[in-house]
């Protein structure tokens, strides 16, 4: 209970809780220095910020104008790596607050074979027409399966849970990071497995992030 209200008041002291649909850009330019280097208030904040030291004193404000996928080459903004991303139809793990996939670039809802999909399931264009075979109907929906209960507990054959949470600041937003808990010693990259804001005997096993509206 205790972890809990201090996620809540991390995220209350980054501009408001965990609210707002999911969307815009995984990473998006500008910034302050520390917010483009994942600075926060929780755990890596100290080294987060003395990066941001670092990079300012070096005369290093160009460097952080790279684009998304130089600022992603750490991982993802908010996490460095550690422990790997769970498995994304589409690489970096953004998900709903549900815990289901979406694309990290724009928010958009995607099956477990990455394709945008409609409400009702059904996959799309880029334009947002549903996708359709060689006789004009529309292609069947795939199965869309929540990353950490689902598509890990599957494929690694885990008794698997979200637990607690940490927060970022990222492209002026608030990013909320969640770890993928299970009993197994060993995280998904295969090195030793961590606590983090897992409970009880669980430890981390893998990553992901829900990207908030809340301005920070």
């Amino acid at each position: 209970m205790r972890r809990w209200r201090r996620e809540e008041a991390a995220a209350a002291a980054a501009g408001g809780g965990e609210a707002g649909a999911a969307g815009g850009e995984a990473v998006a330019g500008g910034g302050r220095v520390s917010d483009r280097l994942a600075a926060g208030t929780s755990r890596r904040g100290f080294l987060a910020r003395t990066s941001a030291w670092l990079v300012a004193a070096a005369g290093g404000g160009a460097a952080l104008e790279a684009g998304v996928e130089d600022a992603e080459a750490f991982h993802f903004c908010g996490h460095i790596y550690t422990t790997a991303s769970c498995p994304h139809p589409t690489g970096l793990p953004r998900v709903d607050l549900r815990g289901y996939p979406l694309r990290a670039r724009d928010g958009k809802p995607i099956d477990d074979l990455g394709r945008p999909v409609d409400r009702d399931g059904f996959p799309q264009d880029e334009r947002g027409r549903r996708l359709r075979d060689p006789d004009g109907r529309p292609l069947p929906p795939a199965p869309r399966s929540r990353l950490c209960q689902e598509v890990v507990a599957e494929r690694y054959d885990l008794r698997t849970q979200i637990d607690g949470s940490w927060y970022r600041c990222c492209g002026g937003k608030v990013r909320r990071l969640v770890d993928c808990c299970s009993t197994s010693r060993t995280r998904i990259n295969g090195d030793a497995s961590l606590r983090g804001y897992c409970y009880g005997d669980r430890r981390v096993f893998c990553v992901m992030y829900f990207q908030t509206q809340v301005p920070c």
